[in-house]
């Protein structure tokens, strides 16, 4: 909380604006969109021995009230459809109006309830930047697997969902740790028993790092700054060799920056066992594409496996 606030609690004490504890209520109804979310106790949030605000207190308040009301805004994508969905303006809680309202509250000159003010939060990826980077492919990649397997290849197109329509700004690091989240149950991840050979499995998210290593190559064929890589101990044959990026969460992590003045655009599809990841910028953008060498179409060897580790996969 600024200080400043805390200085206008002071200045009142000073002016004479004692709070009249003898008339004002001692709670105050805290309303969002009309419906109240929270009542506050004042003396709750008097400092021991003086009729002041409790600066520990009121940043708490603050932070549990802006977990209510927050919305985060939506950026734009790519739909299925191939149109652009416009991007969603978000709000979060306005602390110098929710103070100023609670200062005139606790010092007796405000009301006993009042709506929560707000200020709105903007998307960072708009319709009209995704606009202009969706036009210049300047990295692609293709792998392929069984889509038999069904378990591997759901969690190939999650994981695939989860980069897609991702936007690196210049200077940017891409942790593909950190954007695809935990791989577990509660996002519809599944064990995968039976992995390509070479492969060491995740346990539940099998085949993400056929993801991580299909968008290595891309990235990589784009000129973007590779940072850090991690290769499996063996060969696996959805790749070259050498050209692998393994993952698992908590562990070993694919991370690439943008050197370019441009944004960049994640594009990536996984079904009818092909895994496409493109990477696109603006028509503006002089890049410095690198030759990487195309995967055959023939689908990897794939094995049973007993027990599943919680090793990277």
């Amino acid at each position: 909380m600024n200080n400043w606030l805390w200085a206008l609690g002071v200045t009142s004490m000073v002016l004479g604006s004692e709070p009249n504890s003898g008339v004002r209520p001692d709670t105050i109804s805290l309303l969002h969109n009309g419906e109240k979310i929270a009542q506050v106790e004042r003396s709750s949030y008097t400092l021991p021995s003086f009729p002041l605000v409790n600066p520990i207190r009121m940043d708490e308040l603050l932070a549990k009230i802006d977990r209510k009301v927050l919305t985060p805004p939506q950026n734009a994508y790519i739909g299925d459809s191939g149109r652009i969905v416009p991007e969603k303006a978000g709000a979060k809680l306005d602390s110098r109006k929710f103070a100023d309202r609670f200062q005139h509250y606790y010092y007796g000159g405000g009301q006993v309830s009042f709506e929560i003010p707000l200020k709105p939060t903007y998307a960072k990826v708009d319709s009209e930047l995704l606009s202009l980077i969706r036009e210049k492919p300047i990295g692609q990649y293709a792998t392929y697997f069984n889509s038999n397997n069904r378990n591997r290849a759901k969690n190939i197109a999650l994981s695939a969902k989860a980069i897609d329509n991702r936007v690196v700004f210049p200077g940017e690091k891409f942790s593909f740790n950190q954007t695809v989240g935990r791989r577990d149950s509660s996002k519809g991840y599944v064990r995968a028993p039976i992995i390509v050979r070479g492969e060491l499995s995740e346990g539940i998210g099998g085949g993400i790092c056929q993801v991580s290593s299909t968008l290595f190559n891309a990235a990589d064929r784009a000129g973007l700054r590779i940072l850090e890589r991690y290769s499996h101990s063996r060969h696996v044959p959805y790749v070259m060799p050498g050209r692998d990026a393994t993952v698992s969460w908590g562990g070993p992590d694919f991370v690439f920056s943008n050197p370019y003045n441009q944004p960049v655009l994640i594009r990536a599809f996984a079904g009818a066992g092909s895994l496409y990841v493109s990477i696109y910028s603006s028509e503006q953008l002089d890049y410095a594409p690198r030759h990487v060498p195309r995967m055959s179409r023939r689908i990897p060897e794939e094995i049973a496996v007993d027990g599943i580790e919680n090793k990277p996969d």
